[in-house]
């Protein structure tokens, strides 16, 4: 009996002692941290909570149907440095989703009909991000055409009417320049890359260097990037999750309704012909950005399609009523 009692004494101070370890070890681990400054905390909450994540390095791509050399490691540095740059300029990136889901099915059939690879779609993203929008040099629209090549190509460019802004029209335009360029360059890599250096500079390249393959070639640095943008912006659109984008259906912009009106002789007030199509002057400039000033000259009668929305909720309201008797 003695002999147990005396076990049991042994296990408890045993115990005991192991519990007072324990907690002084844990108030000596709090006093430790509290002994850290305010940058030294905020720094490991920071690490915790916050990481930037290295491209995984995908085992191949191909831009239109051409297959890009991702073994070389000095081209797949190239391609990760705009991997990285469009993954982590989030805002930028996710617009190019939002926007695409609204003109994405305006171009790609007209892409389908000219022949022209699907992948040429995000040419455009990389051009414009999908905005109207005119460069330092003078190019304009989705596609950032040239005056001059607008005109070869048929189309209307003058103060009051700019169809390089007609996405229809100048995607048109487009695929008529890259089977232009595909016919001289015999792929669609260098077709891709004479869209942003001119056709005549890639020629004086591939004759002075001896190669037309795009990869082989020394060229500026604006051009030396623009088909890796492009081969980019393709492989992260089209594999979004993967690049950590994440977004809804409802979430994607849309092309609103519409009907096309034809007319074959001026509008002197475009706002007052808004007005008579049920929508105002923003709506109609929208809708046809070609339109470049505040009326439509036709003196040869030649025939213009015009898009009038037709969803009732653009129109945000009314306008407000003026006291014209208050106004001095």
């Amino acid at each position: 009996i003695l002999r147990v009692n005396f076990n049991m004494k042994n296990k408890h101070i045993y115990f005991l002692g192991f519990s007072v370890f324990i907690l002084a070890a844990s108030q000596l681990f709090i006093y430790s941290a509290d002994l850290k400054t305010e940058d030294e905390l905020h720094q490991q909450h920071f690490n915790m909570k916050y990481g930037i994540f290295a491209i995984v390095q995908p085992e191949e791509l191909s831009f239109a149907g051409e297959e890009i050399p991702i073994y070389s490691s000095e081209i797949w540095e190239r391609i990760d440095k705009e991997l990285l740059k469009n993954t982590y300029w989030q805002s930028n990136t996710m617009l190019y989703f939002k926007k695409a889901n609204k003109y994405f099915p305006i171009i790609e059939p007209i892409l389908e009909k000219y022949n022209i690879p699907d992948d040429f779609k995000y040419l455009a993203v990389i051009e414009s991000g999908l905005d109207n929008v005119r460069s330092p040099a003078g190019a304009s629209g989705f596609w950032q055409i040239l005056k001059g090549t607008a005109r070869e190509h048929g189309l209307e460019v003058n103060a009051s009417i700019d169809e390089r802004y007609n996405l229809e029209k100048s995607t048109i335009v487009a695929c008529e320049y890259l089977q232009d360029a595909y016919d001289k360059f015999g792929n669609w890599t260098m077709a891709a890359a004479s869209y942003n250096m001119g056709k005549n500079g890639a020629r004086r390249k591939i004759e002075k260097q001896g190669s037309n393959n795009y990869y082989n070639l020394f060229l500026k640095s604006e051009t030396a990037r623009y088909v890796f943008r492009i081969i980019a912006v393709k492989e992260i659109m089209e594999n979004p999750r993967k690049y950590g984008f994440m977004f809804r259906d409802k979430d994607m912009y849309t092309m609103p309704n519409y009907t096309t009106v034809e007319v074959d002789s001026t509008i002197v007030d475009l706002a007052d012909f808004a007005k008579k199509n049920g929508i105002n002057y923003k709506l109609l400039k929208q809708f046809n950005p070609w339109l470049r000033s505040i009326s439509l000259p036709d003196k040869s009668r030649r025939k213009y399609i015009l898009k009038i929305p037709t969803d009732t909720d653009l129109m945000v309201f009314e306008d407000f009523a003026v006291n014209t008797d208050s106004v001095k």
